[in-house]
């Protein structure tokens, strides 16, 4: 786990390597402002060929299909995962790269998803439509407008497959201009329920409400800009009713939503408890003053907390392990 002096700017003071391995255990799930912002990706359940064309406050954005059809927002996860282990690894201010190697299988268990042989074989249809899938917009990424056109993922290819036939292991490289939001950390953190919402809808509205409410005391806006902002190819009175529906079920992370007159939905924050920080054994802090003489081995444990929860509080299935591994860093 990084200090609290880790750099920033990290990539930028070592050589960039050639490929980045995505190897952290646990990294808190981050997702691009510009996609929560603005839709880029189909709600749909079957291909979705149409081409998308959106504008909004002097934002403009086209996505084009490939004959696979449109990247869905279930596709959207490989994007978070790699977002998710880049920006893990610039706090802890190691190199990184546009170029990354990933393990399939643990793609699939950070996302919530199956590791059937079917699993495998929708993860390899989402990295086709991902690359296929062609945007063209002027949105702002690490303080740079420029227009242009580009993929999600510049390429992929499995680079080792099991016995099986499956993919084991993946290179994907991003467009750079989601590589530059990274780097300007233009990204935010999203609960680890968003991998649990099934439908794209859900996973839509919560983008949008973490992205516009944040920790606000709440986001009011009506039903017609969230219809534009979704994305959603519903009309208007059908997707009144789902969102409706999302109200009744009431079961989206971090956020109630409500009706309010004007045919206006209010979205605040659910009221959160501050996570518990993890517990160290007394064995543990014996070990750590030995790894740091002369450190108050008590203050060092609270600044490994502090640190802990300002990454997002990762769940830990060895806290003593990680608070070595981290206090090792501080000699």
């Amino acid at each position: 786990m990084p200090g609290p002096g880790a750099s920033a700017l990290g990539p930028l003071h070592h050589p960039t390597p050639d490929f980045f391995v995505c190897d952290i255990f646990d990294a808190a799930p981050k997702d691009d402002l510009a996609s929560m912002e603005h839709p880029m990706f189909s709600l749909a359940t079957r291909p979705d060929r149409r081409i998308l064309r959106y504008a909004h406050n002097g934002t403009e954005i086209e996505v084009t299909p490939s004959v696979k059809g449109l990247a869905t927002i279930h596709d959207k996860d490989i994007l978070i995962y790699c977002i998710s282990q880049l920006m893990a690894a610039v706090n802890a201010g190691r190199a990184v790269s546009r170029h990354l190697h990933l393990t399939a299988h643990d793609l699939l268990v950070a996302t919530n998803r199956e590791t059937s042989g079917d699993a495998y074989r929708r993860l390899r249809e989402a990295f086709e439509r991902l690359a296929g899938t062609r945007i063209t917009t002027n949105y702002e990424t690490g303080g740079e407008e420029v227009t242009s056109g580009f993929g999600l993922i510049e390429s992929w290819r499995i680079v080792r497959k099991t016995r099986g036939g499956r993919m084991a292991s993946v290179s994907v490289t991003l467009s750079d201009w989601l590589y530059r939001a990274v780097l300007a950390k233009s990204v935010l953190t999203l609960s680890r329920d968003y991998f649990r919402l099934r439908k794209p809808l859900e996973r839509r509205i919560y983008e949008l409400a973490r992205k516009h409410c944040g920790r606000q005391p709440e986001w009011r806006v009506s039903v017609e800009v969230l219809l534009k902002k979704s994305g959603s190819a519903s009309p208007r009175r059908v997707f009144r009713a789902k969102l409706r529906d999302m109200i009744a079920a009431d079961h989206l992370p971090d956020y109630h939503l409500a009706e309010a007159p004007g045919d206006v939905i209010r979205i605040t924050p659910r009221r959160l408890r501050a996570p518990r920080p993890p517990v160290l054994a007394p064995e543990t802090l014996e070990a750590a003053r030995a790894l740091v003489p002369g450190a108050d081995i008590y203050a060092l444990q609270a600044e490994w907390q502090g640190v802990w929860a300002a990454t997002g509080a990762p769940r830990l299935t060895d806290p003593d392990r990680a608070f070595l591994g981290w206090a090792r860093k501080r000699r």
